[in-house]
């Protein structure tokens, strides 16, 4: 059951699936849908809304810490000790929509990582794609990808781009995203 929370101070929120920003008022009553990748969804009597970690503590009573650790990303085994693409797909995996409980490389979203290494840092970019062309998440999505590079030591930009081609079906859900989803 998902536990129910008031909000102790008006409270900024993104509206989902649409992505436009507005501000929840103090009081409102959520209950929190799912805690992944360091973000919040919440429902409420007007729908679902993505609060970012650092509004989170907004929500009276919520545990912040359990929140930062699942922002670290899966726990499945340690992080690589030097920069790299497997640094890089592992923080990928840090980062999920918010209406649906597998990260973004599971969900098959991914289509292409590149790395280029220079004298000042690494450039990173990734093409990634959405369930649903309409999606008004997308853009946050990425936006949340993107900072999650970029803050990895050794990178000197990155950049995550939106793509349609090839258009994303079921099937380019992994094996361990399908037995999330109960798919298998």
């Amino acid at each position: 059951m998902h536990k129910e929370y008031t909000l102790v101070s008006d409270t900024a929120a993104t509206v989902i699936p649409a992505g436009d920003k507005l501000v929840l008022p103090a009081g409102t009553r959520v209950h929190v849908m799912q805690t992944l990748g360091g973000n919040v969804t919440v429902r409420t009597d007007r729908g679902l809304f993505r609060i970012a970690r650092e509004d989170a503590g907004a929500l009276e009573g919520f545990d912040l810490a359990r929140l930062d650790a699942e922002a670290a990303g899966p726990a499945d085994g340690a992080e690589p000790a030097e920069f790299g693409e497997p640094l890089v797909w592992t923080v990928l995996k840090s980062c999920f929509d918010p209406e649906i409980p597998v990260n973004i490389v599971d969900l098959g979203l991914v289509y292409d990582l590149a790395v280029e290494p220079g004298p000042d840092g690494h450039v990173v970019e990734v093409k990634m794609t959405l369930t649903a062309p309409g999606c008004g998440m997308g853009p946050v999505i990425a936006e949340d990808a993107r900072q999650k590079i970029a803050a990895l030591p050794g990178v000197k930009s990155a950049k995550v781009h939106i793509v349609w081609d090839p258009v994303w079906t079921p099937h380019m859900i992994s094996p361990e995203g399908r037995k999330i989803l109960g798919l298998e």
